[in-house]
């Protein structure tokens, strides 16, 4: 690593994106990933969608017992 970088020529905002979308990487536990594996093997689905669709299902049945929660 050098003791010192030149900036001199950097230009300010050039990476940023304002429309950027940032994907939050969750990590499920050995067991629940098993269960997930397994379930998506048998129904044809990507472990994604099925983590997806069991997610929402989950956040529409909270919301209809308690309607102030909001995605």
């Amino acid at each position: 690593m050098k003791a010192e970088y030149d900036f001199s020529k950097g230009e300010r905002g050039r990476f940023y994106n304002r429309d950027a979308v940032l994907s939050i990487p969750v990590y499920l536990d050995a067991d629940v990933e098993q269960v997930m594996r397994q379930l998506a093997e048998q129904t044809g689905q990507d472990v994604e969608k099925l983590v997806n669709d069991w997610l929402r299902n989950s956040i529409y049945l909270i919301q209809s017992v308690q309607p102030t929660i909001q995605p």
